[in-house]
Formats: structure tokens, C-alpha cells, sequence
């Protein structure tokens, strides 16, 4: 029962991403959206990748979208100034996802079933699983995938990177090019005697 109530607020919340038209809504349902994801993985039995969907992609990845609406072109004043006028809907869906996390807590305590699950034995871990198969089955793909990121990090940098005025940059051609003849000046001192 509650992985369909789960799964239906996913999908509303998805459909709430894809035709918000302000961003900021649109990124308060993809926060939603990440934790409902979390959420089903929980009741699955697989904490380990609901804890990671958590902090990578509701950490990491908001984190990336704000630095992305940094380096837009907006007047901050104005966003500033609605920031109270958005408190309201992000004060919602931070109810909506604490009274699920609460739901999903009091099934795994009243152990009523989790619809369709099946349990696990004791003394499995889930973490210990995932790697086995990650590391041995699929090694190539995570390698690849792996590069893939490490690319879109270089890229992102990249991007980001502008010419400005007054930037001190590096000229590699000018440095390998000077002769220590031409850095390097010797002056002619007397030494002091030492008292």
C-alpha cells in the first residue's frame, strides 16, 4: 500500500519538474522527487543506496544547481526578496517528507508487511551485496562511468571559466622560454664583519 502511495507522489512530483515554470518550484519537486526515490529503496531493504540517493544527488546535485543559477545573469535583490514568498511551498514538501520517512518507519517497527517484499535473512547486508556484483559483475561499467562524470566535472570548469579583466594567467610559452641569464641578476655586496 505504501510503495503505491510513494510511487504516485513520484510521479506527481516529476510532473511538477518537467511543467513548473518557475525553477525554483521545479527544483523544490526534484528535491521531492530524489527523496521519494529514497523512500521506495528503503522500503526495498536498501538503506545504503537510499542514504547515497540522499546525500549525493539531494546534496551534490542541488548543490551544482545553485551554482549553476550563480552563474546566471539574475537580479539578486529579486531573489532575495522572494524568498519568503516561496518559504511556504518548501515548508510543504519538507512536511510531506518527514511524514513519509515517519510512515515508513512505523511499518518497519509494526513489521506489517512491506507489499510484496520479501525479507531478509538475517545477518544480510545490503551493502555488502551491492558491492560484490559492482566490483565483479559490473567493474567495466562503473569504470566507465567513473570517466564519464570525471569529464563532466573538467567540462563544468571549463565552462565556467571566463575571461576577465585584470586576470593574472599563466603563459607556459614565456616561462620555458626565459633564460636564467635574463631572471637572475648578481650584485656585488662587501660582507659585513661580525662584531
Amino acid at each position: 500500500m505504501l510503495f503505491y502511495f510513494f510511487a504516485t507522489v513520484l510521479f506527481g512530483a516529476a510532473l511538477g519538474v518537467i511543467f513548473s515554470r518557475n525553477p525554483v518550484h521545479a527544483v523544490m519537486f526534484l528535491v521531492l522527487s530524489f527523496f521519494q526515490s529514497a523512500i521506495l529503496w528503503l522500503l526495498a531493504e536498501a538503506e545504503f543506496l537510499a542514504i547515497v540517493l540522499v546525500l549525493v544527488y539531494v546534496g551534490a546535485v542541488m548543490v551544482l544547481f545553485l551554482f549553476v543559477v550563480m552563474m546566471l545573469d539574475i537580479n539578486v535583490e529579486r531573489v532575495r526578496g522572494g524568498l519568503t514568498r516561496y518559504a511556504p511551498f518548501g515548508l510543504l514538501i519538507a512536511a510531506l517528507m518527514v511524514v513519509e520517512l515517519v510512515q515508513v518507519i512505523w511499518v518497519r517497527r509494526s513489521d506489517t508487511g512491506l507489499g510484496g517484499f520479501k525479507a531478509t535473512p538475517e545477518g544480510y547486508s545490503n551493502t555488502e551485496a551491492l558491492g560484490s556484483i559492482l566490483y565483479t559483475e559490473h567493474v567495466y561499467a562503473f569504470e566507465i562511468a567513473a570517466v564519464i562524470l570525471l569529464l563532466a566535472i573538467v567540462a563544468a570548469i571549463t565552462l565556467t571559466m571566463r575571461k576577465r579583466p585584470g586576470l593574472k594567467v599563466q603563459n607556459i610559452a614565456k616561462q620555458v622560454a626565459v633564460k636564467a641569464s635574463d631572471r637572475i641578476r648578481i650584485v656585488p655586496m662587501e660582507s659585513e664583519k661580525r662584531q
